[in-house]
């Protein structure tokens, strides 16, 4: 009896894909994301807004405070980096740059 294998189905998980503003990149290659999301309330119907920090993978260290980054999930990196800088969607007007400050007291 001829058996009968049936091709492997494709994974259907695809890796999650969140949007968000940059509040901290004062680590070595780690940024920290806020995530605002909006969602009604369900029964009064008020608008809530909830902000998730995630820790993310920044390779280049090529983000600033006020980037808006888009963030791929991906597989443990770190006790807390579970995500990955994907692409910066828009860059900050006001970038800091902390060596071009003059030093105070001189």
């Amino acid at each position: 009896m001829a058996e009968t294998t049936t091709p492997q189905a494709p994974r259907s998980g695809r890796r999650k894909l969140v949007v968000g503003e940059v509040v901290s990149n004062r680590m070595s290659k780690t940024i920290v994301v806020e995530v605002t999301r909006k969602k009604a309330h369900p029964l009064y119907g008020k608008v809530l807004s909830q902000d998730k920090k995630f820790y993310a993978h920044d390779e280049k260290n090529e983000c600033h405070i006020g980037d808006v980054v888009r963030l791929e999930e991906t597989r443990p990196l770190s006790k807390l980096k579970r995500w990955r800088l994907k692409e910066i969607v828009r860059k900050t007007t006001l970038a800091p740059d902390v060596a071009a400050l003059p030093e105070l007291g001189s």
